[in-house]
């Protein structure tokens, strides 16, 4: 069965600094699938090289069997990828209303896609802020808008890096709930975050880096079982 993205030996450096060496990945549609390990080990460098924000020096990118590792990031994005970005980059001086409808598209062509009443839903809290400007928010209601904001373009796969980064405990799990009903809407996601616990429940799939290399791949039953890979890698 072919993947809606396929990673195969990827490499990638900052100058002479290499961080990714030969990573590999496979998510299939309606996937939930996770990128663990400690800050530093590669997985927001990654994300930006599936992206194409940081150009990767060898290796091959799939995303819905075209191959995409020297296309713009742009037209990745046109192609039904979308990401939440470590730090939510939404627009301060945009209105809530304004940073949801920036973007919006149908890029998956769903015969129900995301709308702005439908994010709105997702998020009551941005309802209540819709005329806000983006940097009048808190931390979690600008996660969520960045949330938001990647769904308006109705994405086949959508990203989000360090999901849950810097939020109060109740805000957070809120997130959590979220990417629960993304998961029952069958959203294919590959989720960055430090919270394995949640993450097993979330996620069933899990790729684990190691100073930019793919050091364990499996299931939530797997990664449940196998508490010395968590202390080792993960640092849990």
């Amino acid at each position: 069965m072919s993947a809606l993205l396929e990673v195969q030996g990827l490499e990638t450096a900052y100058g002479t600094s290499q961080v990714l060496f030969g990573v590999d990945m496979r998510i299939q549609t309606g996937d939930v699938a996770t990128l663990l390990g400690r800050n530093g080990m590669g997985k927001t460098t990654t994300v930006r090289s599936i992206l194409g924000l940081t150009r990767a020096q060898r290796g091959v990118v799939r995303f819905r069997g075209e191959r995409i590792d020297a296309l713009a990031t742009d037209r990745i994005a046109r192609m039904g990828m979308a990401l939440v970005p470590e730090g939510r980059q939404i627009f301060g001086n945009l209105s809530v209303k304004e940073n949801l409808l920036a973007f919006a598209a149908n890029r998956n062509a769903s015969p129900t896609p995301w709308s702005l009443e439908a994010v709105l839903v997702l998020f009551p809290k941005l309802a209540q802020r819709l005329r806000h400007m983006g940097s009048q928010l808190s931390g979690g209601e600008q996660q969520m808008l960045a949330t938001g904001r990647a769904l308006m373009t109705n994405p086949h796969l959508l990203m989000l890096d360090e999901a849950t980064e810097g939020l109060a405990p109740l805000v957070r799990e809120e997130i959590w709930q979220c990417l629960d009903q993304l998961r029952a809407h069958g959203q294919t996601l590959l989720v960055i975050d430090k919270y394995v616990q949640r993450l097993l429940r979330l996620a069933n799939a899990h790729t684990v880096l190691e100073r930019g290399r793919v050091v364990w791949q499996g299931d939530s039953a797997q990664l449940a079982a196998a508490p010395e890979l968590w202390q080792r890698y993960i640092g849990i």
